[in-house]
């Protein structure tokens, strides 16, 4: 599960963030942590705790905080936040950078940033921002699409229809995140986030077509840049010695990056129309998450009790 890289210069230019002083290598600062700190304690003096790989944040209170004291105090307060060696220090709502900060700054080859937004927005947009960059992560063959509000991951060998199957999901009025190759991250402990290379983004390929350009020949509607991973869907063909689930009481998972993900295995044969049953798979997914198993249903009338 490997972990990607953040470089500060990304976030800077991410956030739209003013440089107030840069020691010349934002581009290889690597921020390596997700949790962004206030550091109102660390400038009171108490630093047991004190994660200094995270990006610090100054609001409103640690701003006030620094007015109130006179200037010399100040200066060993922000000298000793500055000696830990903090990737950055941001300054929200436009706050003017005291002349101890800056000086401070350029003393430790830290940088010193600034933005106009709020600092409980910014911080959120920025957590948000690092939990999704900094994720684990793993590339995997199959297409992800987004029917009726649930991310379905198709899986299945080459040449199975993975990619036919996708465009006409499009075509039904559905969209399409990623064909061929599906960059998941694990965003939470809970959530799966599944996108496209750059390089492949929005393209779908079809074996005698070639290259498809799914935005420019179905619109914006038809393609979103991300989505969660709600379900599976794992396409084989069909083999006549192997017994399928022919009722859906058992339930199936697939596992991705330590999570158990919902899942189902479709046998493709001739004159099933694949689009057609994934979508009717997304939408049966849907109201079992609302409680109602149509299976178990249909045995409780058969076998009246608790099944």
């Amino acid at each position: 599960m490997p972990y990607s890289i953040v470089f500060l210069s990304e976030i800077i230019k991410t956030f739209d963030l003013e440089v107030i002083f840069s020691p010349g290598n934002l581009d290889q600062i690597r921020i390596s942590v997700a949790d962004v700190t206030r550091p109102g304690l660390q400038l009171a003096g108490y630093y047991d705790h004190f994660g200094p790989d995270r990006i610090q944040v100054i609001g409103n209170m640690e701003h006030a905080f620094l007015e109130k004291l006179s200037a010399e105090s100040r200066r060993k307060r922000v000298t000793a936040l500055f000696e830990k060696k903090i990737p950055c220090l941001i300054l929200t709502r436009n706050h003017e950078a005291h002349k101890e900060i800056i000086v401070a700054a350029k003393k430790a080859g830290v940088p010193l940033l600034r933005t106009s937004q709020a600092t409980s927005e910014f911080m959120s947009s920025l957590v948000k921002h690092l939990n999704v960059e900094l994720a684990p992560r793993v590339s995997m063959h199959g297409v992800l699409v987004e029917v009726n509000g649930e991310g379905i991951l198709i899986l299945g060998e080459s040449g199975v229809g993975k990619s036919e199957t996708a465009l006409e999901i499009v075509k039904r009025g559905h969209r399409l995140i990623a064909d061929d190759q599906v960059e998941i991250r694990r965003v939470s402990e809970t959530t799966l986030l599944g996108r496209a290379p750059d390089i492949i983004r929005h393209l779908i390929e079809i074996r005698g077509i070639g290259i498809l350009d799914v935005k420019e020949l179905f619109g914006v509607s038809s393609v979103k840049p991300q989505e969660n991973i709600d379900f599976v869907i794992n396409l084989e063909l069909w083999d006549e010695k192997k017994t399928y689930d022919r009722l859906g009481i058992v339930d199936e998972t697939t596992e991705i990056l330590g999570l158990q993900v919902p899942s189902i295995t479709i046998p493709v044969g001739p004159g099933r129309n694949l689009a057609i049953i994934v979508e009717a798979a997304a939408i049966n997914y849907r109201v079992k998450k609302m409680g109602y198993n149509a299976a178990r249903d249909l045995v409780g009338r058969v076998f009246p009790g608790p099944v």
